[in-house]
């Protein structure tokens, strides 16, 4: 058994890939079993990941550092290991990527062209979003960070709607123009401090100062700003925050309906974890000086990102835009934790108002993971049966299809934030801790808010309301199929009862929060 558990996240983060290997050796002719082969493949992970929690609530609860740690020798030249743990953080994004990945994977059971490949990028991408969330080594972090984006290329570009192609290289291209910079700062961060392990570079990189960095013969002040604005520039373009937004609407809108989901429920994320496990921790300095930048961008996510939805007349591109207006609630979180973050920066009066926004900002990942997956599914079955995503055309599709639109409306009022539901809670931590610091951006932040209740009524309102269109009277008899009730009720379940009882995730944010913050 205590093997077992030593070697525990070894098996979550790569048994997808063990899996993805036994696919590709399967027929090609093989659809069926194959997606059948993958569902089951994608649930090994959901159940390790949940001892994984038992064990983590029975023993590591209130524990400082990492659990389920795992270190091996990889690259000692360089300074460099196979370092792997988990903490409070970690393990809601652990719980969030393996819930998703089944179920995205369940979703997709309708793909006929290329079936065995589809489901082989979706268990290879599984292995890199876990690995990036557990790296305690900057270079197996970044060498996941990049390795995640190869299977959503090729899922948008063989899989995705007409602009594909379009779509998929600006994914590519701005996701790899923000890598440059990122890589080049934790090259020169190696060998600065002769190691790329994250425990120890929160000392020995953060105490760095002073006087001229050999590695670059540069001042050490000016190569670490250099160097948090790279880290910076990678992590705005992937949460996305405004203006590095735009490649998300054409990614979100061409994205098969399972792309879609991984893409905002999990993918999205691993910008805004790099910036509480890295950017803050790493360069507390130039995070405190800087956040009132940070927290102005967020605010813009939120207030753009919700005119930009209400604006849009395709339903997959209102909710593509929504998950910028979310994001923003992170990011505005982050950067009250960027204010108030590290011993010589801190500000006692503040603190208590920075782990309530930290809380709440990394809550929201794990909240606005269930419900844009929700919204994205839920387009996508509207769409297989009606063939557009025009909102003009719809109307009255309730009395046709009243099981989905009651399901719509309970996964919106979700996104909205309605109190009972997940959303409120999240959204209203970070807006509790930032009111004291940011109240300017607050206030204007709120006009974004309304925008949301605005974007929202305005999807369901011109899908499920008013006359039933003639054309849509069709649609009677189709309402949802078992397999898509497995896949939203999960999604729902926990919406709901994270909206009623958050505590039973917010515990295990808040343990590792106040360690950072101690």
């Amino acid at each position: 058994m205590d093997f077992f558990l030593d070697n525990i996240i070894n098996l979550v983060i790569f048994f997808p890939a063990i899996a993805a290997f036994i696919l590709f050796l399967m027929p090609d002719d093989a659809k069926s079993t194959v997606r059948r082969l993958a569902l089951v493949f994608s649930l090994v992970p959901l159940v390790l990941v949940i001892a994984m929690w038992v064990d983590y609530n029975a023993n590591f609860r209130g524990l400082p550092g990492f659990a389920f740690e795992y270190q091996a020798e990889w690259l000692p030249l360089l300074g460099s290991t196979y370092h792997v743990g988990v903490d409070g953080i970690t393990m809601p994004m652990f719980l969030l990527t393996t819930l998703l990945t089944p179920l995205a994977i369940l979703a997709s059971f309708n793909i006929e062209d290329r079936a065995k490949l589809y489901m082989i990028l979706f268990l290879i991408m599984e292995t890199a979003m876990l690995g990036l969330f557990a790296s305690l080594d900057l270079l197996i972090f970044f060498i996941f960070w990049e390795f995640g984006l190869v299977p959503m290329y090729f899922l948008i570009r063989i899989w995705g709607s007409a602009d594909r192609v379009y779509a998929s290289f600006k994914f590519m291209i701005y996701t790899m123009a923000g890598s440059l910079g990122l890589l080049l700062s934790i090259q020169i961060m190696g060998l600065a401090t002769g190691t790329y392990d994250i425990p120890q570079l929160y000392d020995s990189w953060v105490n760095l100062s002073g006087g001229m960095l050999p590695v670059v013969n540069l001042p050490t002040d000016t190569v670490k700003w250099v160097a948090y604005i790279a880290f910076v520039i990678a992590f705005a373009i992937k949460v996305p925050i405004w203006p590095f937004h735009t490649w998300l609407p054409d990614a979100h809108t061409q994205a098969p309906t399972a792309g879609s989901m991984i893409l905002a429920g999990v993918l999205l994320k691993l910008g805004a974890y790099g910036f509480i496990r890295l950017v803050i921790p790493l360069f507390p300095e130039q995070a405190h000086m800087t956040a009132y930048i940070l927290a102005t961008f967020g605010m813009l996510s939120i207030v753009l990102g919700g005119y930009a939805a209400f604006g849009q007349w395709d339903f997959k591109r209102l909710v593509a835009y929504s998950s910028i207006n979310h994001m923003g609630f992170v990011v505005l979180g982050v950067a009250v934790m960027a204010y108030v973050y590290g011993s010589a920066y801190s500000i006692s009066e503040w603190t208590g108002d920075a782990i309530m926004a930290t809380n709440g900002a990394v809550f929201q990942m794990f909240n606005h993971g269930l419900s844009a997956a929700g919204m994205f599914f839920l387009v996508g079955v509207i769409y297989e049966r009606a063939h557009t995503r025009d909102l003009k055309k719809f109307g009255g599709i309730w009395t046709v299809l009243p099981v989905y639109g009651a399901i719509l409306i309970f996964t919106s009022m979700a996104s909205l934030g309605l109190p009972g539901l997940n959303g409120f809670v999240s959204e209203f931590m970070v807006v509790r801790g930032s009111l004291g610091i940011f109240p300017v951006h607050l206030a204007l932040s709120m006009l974004g808010l309304l925008m949301t209740g605005a974007y929202i009524l305005k999807g369901i309102g011109a899908t499920l309301h008013g006359p039933t269109k003639p054309e849509w009277q069709s649609l009677k008899g189709q309402d949802m199929t078992l397999r898509e009730h497995l896949v939203i009720w999960p999604l729902m379940i926990l919406m709901l009862s994270l909206g009623l009882w958050p505590q039973w995730i917010v515990t295990f944010i808040n343990d590792t929060v106040v360690w950072l913050f101690s």
